[in-house]
């Protein structure tokens, strides 16, 4: 560890905490278009335990990502709810915090600079105590060499570690990824699936993880959800029983990932048979 004193309110900052469980219930969304009204999640349920890693997998379109939003309380459903830790979720809040496809960093801050931002608004810290906790998390996602870096400097894979870094920062109870590895070649994603799987296990956060890649999802999810299109519902469920670290070439994940593209190909085969009637 790279500190030498830690005051007590770094220390309280740092502890593992009680990640939040998550309960959807009957969420429904819909938005008006040029063309009409589109319905985007149809009466969507679900249960998220404590520390659980969920995976949302389905086509462009589907919902993922507006359900991701509603959790997050960027934005309001039409009907239904949904609960964190029992509690309705109304709000965007510390204890809810999403990373997105893009790592939407501030370019006139370096690497500290941007994981600093996102400790601004937590109380009883010192500035002190802010920049410890920083530093800890870009030790977290390997970047401690690179913290006075401008972000013009780093390349994407690490731009992505900051944006993690960042999103950890705040401590929250629940970690919702939005395809946050999507522009990456695949050597950076594989590197990152790893270290996302370590700071996960080491970490205990309860995380929600959007993405098209079936083969991600198997590798780094508890449970893979399958969505469906127009209008999103949850079509199947696929638990992933495999122990982890997890390698995203092994022979069993891959078995697994074709089981769920299977699902996925054979759903829009019926989507696209029951529009042709």
């Amino acid at each position: 560890m790279i500190f030498r004193h830690k005051t007590g309110s770094v220390t309280e900052e740092l502890a593992l905490i009680p990640p939040s469980k998550l309960a959807i219930e009957n969420v429904s969304k819909s938005f008006r278009t040029s063309s009409g009204t589109v319905l985007a999640l149809d009466r969507i349920s679900l249960s998220v335990a404590e520390a659980e890693f969920v995976c949302l997998v389905g086509a462009s379109g589907c919902g993922k990502s507006t359900l991701l939003n509603i959790i997050a309380g960027l934005e309001k459903p039409d009907s239904g709810r949904v609960l964190a830790d029992g509690k309705p979720v109304t709000t965007p809040g510390r204890e809810r915090l999403v990373m997105f496809q893009e790592s939407a960093l501030f370019p006139w801050l370096d690497a500290l600079g941007n994981v600093l931002f996102g400790l601004k608004l937590k109380p009883n810290l010192t500035n002190r105590d802010r920049l410890d906790v920083a530093r800890y998390y870009l030790e977290l996602v390997g970047l401690t060499r690179f913290e006075r870096a401008n972000i013009h400097e780093l390349s994407g894979g690490m731009k992505q570690r900051v944006a993690l870094a960042r999103a950890l920062a705040p401590n929250p109870r629940v970690l919702l990824m939005d395809e946050p590895f999507a522009a990456l070649d695949a050597l950076t994603r594989e590197q990152l699936y790893g270290d996302l799987q370590q700071i996960w296990t080491s970490r205990r956060k309860t995380i929600v993880f959007v993405t098209h890649n079936v083969r991600e999802a198997a590798c780094l999810g508890d449970r893979v959800l399958l969505f469906s299109p127009h209008p999103g519902r949850i079509q199947e469920e696929f638990p992933i029983d495999l122990p982890r670290p997890r390698d995203i070439n092994n022979v069993d994940l891959a078995a697994r990932a074709s089981r769920i593209m299977h699902a996925l190909k054979s759903f829009g085969q019926t989507e696209a048979a029951a529009v042709a009637k």
